[in-house]
């Protein structure tokens, strides 16, 4: 496995490098009144960055509601108090119990 992970990396890095070579041509950027020149795999390696980091910080805010949802559910679980089965019976103990086990829904004949 450790293999395999050095060779996609390293395939990953020639590609970029590749990529970096074939694109150094000086590119203008304007955005409303100012402007500004880069070479162009620069350009593209900074959106790709800020579109990695969108991503990232969109998954870290999902996360962590979740996280918070858990909590909430966990702290429901503590608090609520544990209701007995009615007639003290205890679920799953009797023969042939549970799902599939319904009546009228074997087929005797």
């Amino acid at each position: 496995m450790q293999i395999i992970r050095w060779i996609v990396w390293i395939t990953i890095f020639v590609a970029l490098l590749y990529l970096s070579i074939q694109n150094t041509k000086q590119t203008e950027l304007r955005l409303f009144n100012v402007t500004f020149e880069a070479p162009l795999i620069f350009v593209v390696l900074v959106v790709f960055a800020a579109g990695v980091a969108a991503g990232l910080l969109a998954g870290a805010i999902k996360v962590a509601r979740l996280k918070r949802q858990l909590n909430r559910v966990r702290r429901e679980q503590r608090r609520a108090p544990e209701v007995p089965a009615p007639h003290g019976a205890v679920p799953g103990a009797t023969p042939a119990s549970g799902p599939g086990f319904e009546r009228g829904l074997r087929d005797d004949g």
